[in-house]
């Protein structure tokens, strides 16, 4: 990220409610130049609704939404002319081959450059000659990314930006942002995928039922989290002995069968923690990494269905009951 303090992109308390708790409320972001901002929940959040106002295509029922330093909406077309907009759902006419599209989204812009189109075209292995009605899904999308990124702007909003994609096209788009953001870009993310928002982003947003819960530097978390170990016994006495000896570690799992205890610190107490160890009789001991995903977790692990996030394990002591047993 570049040592920028200019903000390109300000949304300042926005409250959009569609009533019956739809919409989003009291959102307030700014990104800043260079910067990869992550914008995370599951379908549903209100993601797409924040994004549709910074592009200004809705209007606030409150607050303010500015990009370039302009009110967003009301002045749309001079947004387009120089965001690289990749929406959630692009619609794409069925009339046309992936020429046609690419050349009128070209002339709807103004301009063309013809060596960032072939170098996408290139990257993403991507041949626009075929009838957008007979694309595959991710056929769609790679031509959405395309014309997304071929003039290669200085902004960039990308909502849900590798859904249709293969796990294949999926690790070309990582790396490819990631490139974006050496070239100096200033990125909004907008994704359900972990993998994609904790590889690419500076700062994550967490949003529930239409409300931020949690906005932070993404190396600062990785760097202040608690501990977590996992400790394996070889014999079940020496797991009780361990557990009846009382010390500052918090317990936070246990598991009989395989003779497991989970405990849980702050990262100051690791050496102090690695050092009680002596003399206690097990058979290994192992460090759980803490990831965005447990993060996140912790303000969706109440819900049964998260909305979205397919696949997704919580780090309660049942999911990692059902970890262990993997």
């Amino acid at each position: 990220m570049e040592n920028n303090n200019e903000v390109i992109i300000e949304v300042n308390n926005l409250t959009k409610d569609y009533g019956y708790g739809r919409g989003v409320f009291d959102i307030s972001v700014k990104i800043h130049k260079g910067e990869c901002f992550g914008y995370l929940g599951p379908n549903g959040a209100g993601k797409s609704t924040t994004i549709r106002h910074i592009m200004g295509f809705a209007k606030p029922t409150v607050g303010t939404v500015k990009i370039f330093g302009i009110d967003s909406f009301g002045n749309t077309d001079k947004i387009l002319s120089k965001v690289g907009y990749l929406p959630g759902e692009p619609a794409i006419p069925a009339g046309l081959d992936g020429w046609g599209f690419i050349r009128m989204m070209q002339g709807m812009r103004g301009e063309a450059n013809e060596e960032r189109l072939n170098y996408l075209l290139d990257l993403f292995k991507f041949n626009p000659g075929l009838p957008v009605k007979q694309m595959s899904l991710g056929d769609k999308r790679k031509l959405a990314v395309v014309a997304a990124f071929m003039n290669d702007p200085d902004v960039l909003v990308l909502d849900e930006p590798t859904s249709g994609l293969d796990p294949v096209m999926q690790k070309v788009f990582i790396k490819f942002i990631i490139e974006e953001k050496k070239r100096g870009k200033t990125i909004l993310l907008s994704s359900h995928i972990f993998s994609e928002v904790d590889a690419t982003c500076d700062t994550i947003s967490i949003i529930k039922d239409g409300h931020h819960v949690s906005t932070f530097n993404a190396n600062e978390m990785k760097q202040q989290q608690d501990k977590t170990f996992l400790l394996y016994f070889a014999r079940k006495e020496d797991m009780e002995d361990y557990l009846n000896n009382k010390n500052k570690y918090e317990v936070v799992y246990t598991n009989e069968d395989i003779k497991l205890v989970v405990v849980k610190f702050a990262s100051d107490l690791q050496n102090e923690f690695i050092h009680s160890l002596y003399g206690v009789r097990i058979e290994k001991f192992e460090e759980k990494p803490f990831t965005l995903q447990d993060y996140f977790m912790s303000f969706y692990k109440e819900d049964r269905d998260f909305g979205g996030l397919s696949g997704v394990k919580g780090n309660s002591k049942e999911g990692l009951a059902r970890k262990e047993n993997e």
